[in-house]
């Protein structure tokens, strides 16, 4: 399946959630969510929800923090029916292990492997590859700072996702949980 020409393409990057601090001897890729990680993980779900950004695909380190970061945000996507969450497909989801301390530019492969038809895509991913990431993809936009645990940033583009490239995209949001 081939994009149709001009269709507009979103990919949503968030750095994961607040994690515990590492303990002496412990995995850092098995470090849980925090109870601030949890709840800002929910509120960037509910913040996508209510700006329409319900991703086909999501795309996620298999570090437990950016797991547990999915299953904040979806819970925050979908709610709750009585309290009026929106429905719909389930995205596909993908646990890249590759993920985990990647350089932005394996990042920027795994999104460009996105089936072409995906109109939003999630990128869950960590500190300083999913920041540099946005800068690579957007130089003028993205913040200098980059991404603080829980920050989204939504970036725009017309291209298919095999032809993303650095400059290709436009930061059209940002949502933070945190004050």
């Amino acid at each position: 399946m081939r994009d149709a020409p001009g269709q507009e393409h979103t990919l949503v990057l968030l750095r994961h959630a607040e994690a515990e601090p590492p303990t002496e001897g412990g995995r850092d890729a098995q470090r849980p969510l925090s109870a601030r990680g949890r709840a800002d993980a929910a509120a960037a779900g509910a913040w996508l929800a209510r700006h329409g950004l319900l991703p086909e695909v999501v795309l996620c380190s298999a570090a437990l923090r950016t797991r547990q970061t999915w299953q904040g945000v979806q819970t925050g996507l979908t709610g709750s029916p009585s309290e009026g969450g929106p429905t719909g497909p389930v995205p596909a989801v993908r646990y890249e292990p590759e993920a985990y301390e990647a350089h932005p530019l394996d990042l920027l492969r795994l999104v460009r492997g996105v089936d072409p038809g995906a109109a939003t895509v999630l990128l869950i991913a960590h500190n300083p590859g999913i920041s540099l990431l946005s800068g690579l993809l957007d130089p003028y936009g993205a913040d200098p700072d980059g991404l603080r645990t829980s920050d989204l940033v939504v970036h725009r583009t017309t291209l298919p996702w095999t032809d993303l490239a650095p400059g290709t995209t436009a930061i059209s949001a940002r949502h933070t949980a945190r004050g």
